[in-house]
C-alpha cells in the first residue's frame, strides 16, 4: 500500500484542507503515516502569507531531496500558485483544487508532473476528512480574498477572488459534524467578515442559522478584515452574545498609523479599528481579542511605530501575533528601501515586552473565575490537559481526564500565555 504524510503550515483553513486531502487519499486506499520517513508521498501544504512562513518551504524541499531522493513531493496550499515558477518541477495543487489531490498524487507516482492551480473551482464541503482533533470541525465558509493585493502578501494571488459557500451547505456540514461528536466548530476563512459579500448575505445571517443546529457545541469564528467588519459590526456583536459562540475575536491591526496602513494597502483606518474593538469590549466585556502586527514595514517611521504602541495600549489585546516585514520578489513593498536591522530588532523587542505585559494583565482578570471548560487537547506534560472556557481562553488542568470531558474549574494562576485551573465540585 502506498503511504503518505501531509506536512501543514499556516492558518486553520490550511489545516482543514490537510484534513480533507488526507480523507480523500485514505478513501482512495492510500495509507496515512505519522512520519515523513515512513511515507512514499509527502504533501507539503504551504502558507504564503508572509516571508517567515514561506521561506522554510524551500529549505525543507532542498533538505527533503537530499535526505529522501526517491520519495515524491507534492506542493499544495498558497505557495503552489503564488510561486509556481520556482516550483515548476513539482506537482502542484491550488487551494481551490484540493478535491483533485488523488489525481495529482497518482500522476506523480507515474512520474507525471500535474499542476492544477485554477481559481474557478470550489472543493465541496462534504469531502471525507481525517480530523487532527476528533472534537474540532474546521469548516471553511469561503475561499479567496475580497480586497485587492496587499503590498506585502500573496493572499489574493494565491487564493483568487472571494467565493462564499452557500449557508445551506455550511449548515449541512456543521450538522453532520455535530452528529459525529464534534464539540467545536471553527468557521474558518482568510476573511470571515467578507463572507457572503458576493452572494447577497453576510456573516451574522449565517451565524443565526448555525446556532440553531441542535446539539452541545460551540462556534469559533476565524480572522476577519477590519475594513469589512464596520459594515456588519452592529449585527455581529449581537449574535456574538449567543451562548454557542465563543467570545473570541481575531482582528488584525498590522500597523497603528493610517499612513502605514495605506502603504500596506489595508482597507481601514486606525479609528475604524479602535471603534470595532471598543464596541465589542463594551458589549461583551469578557471578549478575548487577538491581533496581528507587522513591524519594520519600509515606510514605518518612529511616529508610525509609536502609533502602533499607542493602539496596543488603548486596546490591550489578549494576544498578538508579531511578525517582521520581509521582502518578497514580486510584491510592491519589495521595491522600497528597507529599515536598518537594528531598528527593526529594537521595535520588535519593545512591542514583544509590551505584549507580554498586556497579556499577563488580561489573564490576571480571570483569577478566581469559576466555570465550565471543555477538555479539547492533551497537554505537553504528563497528566496535563488543556481546555477552553466561553471566551476561548486556554486553561491548563492536571488530572486523569480525556478529550471531551466537561469540567467545573477555578482559575488559580495566571501565566503570560495561559491560565491554570483546579477542578472544583
Amino acid at each position: 500500500m502506498t503511504t503518505f504524510h501531509v506536512l501543514t503550515a499556516g492558518c486553520s483553513t490550511n489545516q482543514s484542507d490537510a484534513e480533507q486531502m488526507a480523507g480523500l487519499l485514505k478513501q482512495a486506499k492510500f495509507e496515512l503515516v505519522e512520519k515523513i520517513e515512513d511515507a512514499d508521498v509527502v504533501v507539503f501544504n504551504t502558507c504564503a502569507v508572509k516571508t517567515p512562513s514561506e521561506n522554510p518551504l524551500f529549505t525543507q524541499l532542498d533538505q527533503f531531496k537530499k535526505d529522501h531522493p526517491y520519495k515524491i513531493a507534492v506542493i499544495s496550499g498558497c505557495i503552489a500558485p503564488a510561486d509556481k515558477q520556482r516550483l515548476k518541477d513539482y506537482s502542484l495543487i491550488g487551494t481551490k483544487q484540493i478535491h483533485h489531490i488523488v489525481q495529482v498524487v497518482e500522476e506523480a507516482l507515474h512520474d507525471n508532473v500535474l499542476q492544477l492551480l485554477n481559481h474557478d473551482e470550489m472543493p465541496p464541503l462534504n469531502l471525507p476528512k481525517v480530523r487532527k482533533n476528533p472534537l474540532v470541525e474546521i469548516l471553511p465558509i469561503n475561499r479567496g480574498c475580497l480586497d485587492a493585493y496587499a503590498a506585502f502578501g500573496k493572499g489574493k494571488k494565491a487564493q483568487g477572488k472571494i467565493i462564499s459557500y452557500p449557508a445551506a451547505a455550511i449548515v449541512e456540514a456543521a450538522t453532520k459534524a455535530v452528529k459525529e461528536g464534534v464539540k467545536e466548530i471553527w468557521l474558518t476563512s482568510r476573511d470571515a467578515f467578507g463572507y457572503g459579500s458576493e452572494i447577497g448575505t453576510d456573516l451574522p445571517a449565517l451565524l443565526k442559522q448555525v446556532v440553531q443546529i441542535p446539539g452541545d457545541f460551540k462556534i469559533r469564528i476565524d480572522m476577519g478584515n477590519p475594513g469589512h467588519l464596520s459594515k456588519i459590526s452592529a449585527k455581529l456583536v449581537e449574535i456574538y452574545k449567543h451562548p454557542k459562540i465563543f467570545k473570541f475575536l481575531h482582528l488584525p491591526l498590522q500597523a497603528g498609523h493610517d499612513e502605514t496602513l495605506k502603504a500596506m494597502r489595508r482597507s481601514y483606518t486606525v479609528e475604524e479599528y479602535l471603534q470595532a474593538i471598543y464596541l465589542f469590549k463594551r458589549e461583551i466585556p469578557e471578549m478575548n481579542i487577538i491581533t496581528d502586527i507587522m513591524v519594520g514595514y519600509p515606510t514605518e517611521t518612529d511616529d508610525h511605530y509609536w502609533g502602533t504602541l499607542e493602539v496596543v495600549r488603548k486596546t490591550t489585546p489578549d494576544s498578538i501575533n508579531i511578525s517582521r516585514f520581509g521582502p518578497r520578489p514580486d510584491m510592491p513593498a519589495t521595491q522600497l528601501p528597507g529599515l536598518p536591522e537594528e531598528v527593526v530588532q529594537h521595535r520588535c523587542k519593545v512591542l514583544t515586552d509590551i505584549f507580554h505585559n498586556a497579556s499577563k494583565i488580561q489573564n490576571e482578570r480571570w483569577l478566581d473565575w469559576k466555570g465550565e471548560i471543555l477538555i479539547d487537547e492533551k497537554g505537553r506534560e504528563s497528566g496535563q490537559w488543556m481546555g477552553r472556557n466561553n471566551s476561548y481562553k486556554q486553561i491548563i488542568v492536571e488530572g486523569d481526564f480525556k478529550l471531551g470531558d466537561m469540567l467545573q474549574v477555578q482559575i488559580v494562576k495566571a501565566e503570560t500565555f495561559d491560565l491554570r485551573g483546579k477542578v472544583v465540585s
